[in-house]
This record gives C-alpha cells, sequence and structure tokens, in this order.
C-alpha cells in the first residue's frame, strides 16, 4: 500500500526470512564466519542458538546463498516427526532416491550417497530449523549420522539451529555423547541500539533501485531510541513495528517516521499480541 508513495519496489520490512536483506551486523557477521569454518573444516555438528526473531532462518538461508556449487544443502524447516521420518526428510531432501523405508537401507543408502560426493569433492551439510523440537531419540540419531566419516573427514556437516532451549536440551545426561560432537557452538545476539539505524537505512535501500528514494524516508533519532525500547533489537519484531510505521506515515502523508509514530504503531501491536 505504501510502496508507491515511498518510491519503493517491495516491501522493506516483510517478516520472511530473505537472505537478500541479510544485515551484517556484529553478530550475525560472526555466526556467519562461524558457520562457513565449521563447514568448509568439515567439523561435523555446528550448533546455532537464538531468542525467537532473532533472524536464524534469514542466518542459515544466507550460508546457502554464500556456498559454492562443492557444498549441497537439505534444510529441514520442520523436525516434529519421528528419527525415522527425520531421516526419509533428510534423504528426499538430498535427492537421493531408495527402495526400502527402513532405517537400515536408508543410513546405508545415505553413507553410500555421501562416500560418492566426498569423491568428488563435494560436501553434504543438514540444517534442521528449530531443532529445539528434536526428541532425544531424534538427536541421538543425528550423533550416529554424525559418525558417517571416512578415515580423514567428517562425510557429513549438521547444522542444528533453534531457540536457547536446544542448549539445554544437549545439556541433558542422555545427550552427553551428542554434545561432545558439537565443535561449533554460537549465539546469535540481538541487534544493538547503534546497529537498529543501520540495519531499517540497510532494508529501505535494498527495496528500492532509487538510493535517493531510500533515504527520503526518515526515522528520527528518537524514533529509533523507541523502537529499540520497544523491540530489543529482535529483527522481527523491529520488521512487524517499522512496516506499521510506514503504513501510519503514508496514512499521515509524511515522510518523517518519529517517535509519536513509533509510539502508537507499537501500542497497536502490544495490543494485538495481547488480545
Amino acid at each position: 500500500m505504501y510502496n508507491e508513495y515511498y518510491q519503493l519496489s517491495e516491501n522493506p520490512f516483510n517478516a520472511t526470512a530473505d537472505p537478500d536483506f541479510f544485515f551484517s551486523s556484529k553478530t550475525h557477521s560472526e555466526a556467519v564466519a562461524n558457520l562457513i569454518y565449521g563447514i568448509e573444516q568439515r567439523k561435523g555438528i555446528l550448533v546455532v542458538t537464538g531468542e525467537i526473531g532473532t533472524g536464524k532462518t534469514t542466518l542459515c538461508r544466507k550460508i546457502f546463498k554464500l556456498s559454492t556449487q562443492k557444498i549441497k544443502f537439505a534444510l529441514i524447516l520442520n523436525p516434529r516427526c519421528s528419527e525415522l521420518q527425520l531421516l526419509q526428510m533428510i534423504i528426499h531432501d538430498l535427492g537421493i532416491e531408495t527402495k526400502s523405508k527402513n532405517k537400515y537401507s536408508l543410513v546405508q543408502a545415505l553413507n553410500e550417497y555421501l562416500i560418492v560426493e566426498s569423491s568428488q569433492g563435494n560436501n553434504i551439510v543438514v540444517v534442521i530449523d528449530e531443532a529445539q523440537h528434536l526428541s532425544v531419540k531424534q538427536l541421538e540419531q543425528v550423533r550416529l549420522l554424525s559418525n558417517l566419516e571416512t578415515e580423514k573427514e567428517k562425510l557429513l556437516q549438521i547444522i542444528l539451529v533453534g531457540q536457547p532451549e536446544l542448549y539445554e536440551k544437549l545439556h541433558l545426561p542422555d545427550l552427553r555423547q551428542l554434545r561432545q560432537r558439537v565443535s561449533v557452538h554460537f549465539h546469535v545476539q540481538p541487534l544493538g541500539k547503534e546497529d537498529i539505524k543501520n540495519y531499517i537505512q540497510h532494508r529501505l535501500a535494498k527495496a528500492t533501485s532509487n538510493s535517493l528514494a531510500a533515504k527520503a524516508v526518515e526515522f528520527t533519532d528518537q524514533a529509533i531510541e523507541k523502537i529499540y525500547q520497544y523491540t530489543q533489537g529482535s529483527p522481527r519484531t523491529i520488521n512487524i513495528l517499522c512496516d506499521r510505521a510506514l503504513l501510519a506515515g503514508y496514512v499521515a502523508d509524511t515522510f518523517s517516521i518519529d517517535h509519536g509514530i513509533i509510539e502508537n504503531c507499537a501500542k497497536e501491536i502490544l495490543y494485538c499480541e495481547h488480545h
């Protein structure tokens, strides 16, 4: 609705995990570096945790775009299933064809696939999002898959992405062996106050080919303060609030988003969340 008014080619504050809008804050840049290192060095199991809305899924999709043709990914978005179904989902996402559906045959097919890919210099990475929902049995299955290796290297890299409860779950006594195999663990922090203005400008610039149009929309310094106050640096919440603020600015026929607009929009959003 407001895109034409602000000369934007698309919505700058869409809630979807779009890697084209990835913002390289200090914490997100460090997360990318840690994951790339873990993948390229074939470290086996990597863990990324963070609160809801801190951009973990966007981060993973950014990794996909940064990777070379030698790295192949499988993405599991909803792990609320049995350990057999989890294995079937991984097999399916990698495009492995199997006749039998029992666990032994699936693991054997996966191992054969990984050996062939490794011989061609390829690296296979399985990313499991919302991994805090994995059961102890599923996580034990993950550990067993991480055992697929040659004498020199791991054949499969597994990235577990989830909320802080995942970290707590990995410290259960039953998962001690899995915990010992985690080579990289990175916790994604929310954006700092100093990042928020740059984050907003970055997304506005990405949403238009006309840089002057993006600069025409101004979030005042007081508005930035209010955004930080209401969102505590959560990118998802910033997107929701800024989207509502641009709509309010359009209705008010202004290119200046001030603290009053942010306050009114925040009250609407908070009211909706609690009713």
